[in-house]
């Protein structure tokens, strides 16, 4: 899976926005935070939840189950507005 070339990422200073290019169904912006940022910036590239969960998990030295968890959350909603090549 991976982040549509529809949906653009901007960083600014502590906030991560993800916006349409208005060539989808999606008008808006997402804004999110350093959990959420990760994950979207992870599916510039194709990946899996696990291999997202799996380098979240190391880096933030946590329970992977638990991040996979936040991780397929974040995905389903970016799914919902159809931001996702599946």
């Amino acid at each position: 899976m991976k982040l549509k070339n529809e949906f653009i990422t901007y960083k600014m200073e502590d906030e991560h926005i993800t916006v349409s290019t208005g060539n989808s169904n999606f008008s808006g912006l997402i804004r999110s935070n350093k959990t959420a940022a990760f994950i979207v910036e992870s599916l510039k590239s194709d990946t899996t939840p696990e291999k997202i969960a799996t380098e979240m998990a190391q880096l933030w030295e946590t329970d992977q189950q638990t991040v996979l968890e936040d991780v397929n959350k974040i995905i389903n909603k970016l799914i919902e507005i159809g931001a996702i090549d599946e």
